[in-house]
């Protein structure tokens, strides 16, 4: 299977979510924070880095989970076109979700 290169505007997307990432996580450790979601601290890494920008939804769902964001909250910033990060705000469209 051929992966296609990723666009501009999922690249973005990666970038933001990594930024996203980073600064929820805070003060805690990479390692401890990528074993409470099950991930190698490599993998998360490289999603922070933004040089995983597409990770799996169940990836995005655990590690939102550990750091105590919202999907809903994590869908609307890294679809933010500012890439301003506001950990707090709430979706700014309800009607728009990850999955239907």
């Amino acid at each position: 299977m051929v992966r296609l290169p990723l666009t501009p505007a999922e690249v973005a997307r990666g970038r933001r979510l990594g930024a996203l990432l980073r600064r929820a996580r805070g003060q805690r450790s990479m390692l401890t924070t990528a074993l409470a979601a099950g991930l190698s601290p490599e993998t998360l890494r490289k999603i922070e880095s933004g040089r995983v920008a597409t990770p799996a939804f169940p990836t995005i769902a655990v590690l939102a989970d550990v750091l105590g964001l919202s999907l809903d909250a994590v869908w609307s910033e890294i679809n933010r076109s500012d890439g301003a990060v506001d950990l707090a705000g709430p979706a700014r469209d309800p009607g728009h979700r990850l999955a239907s």
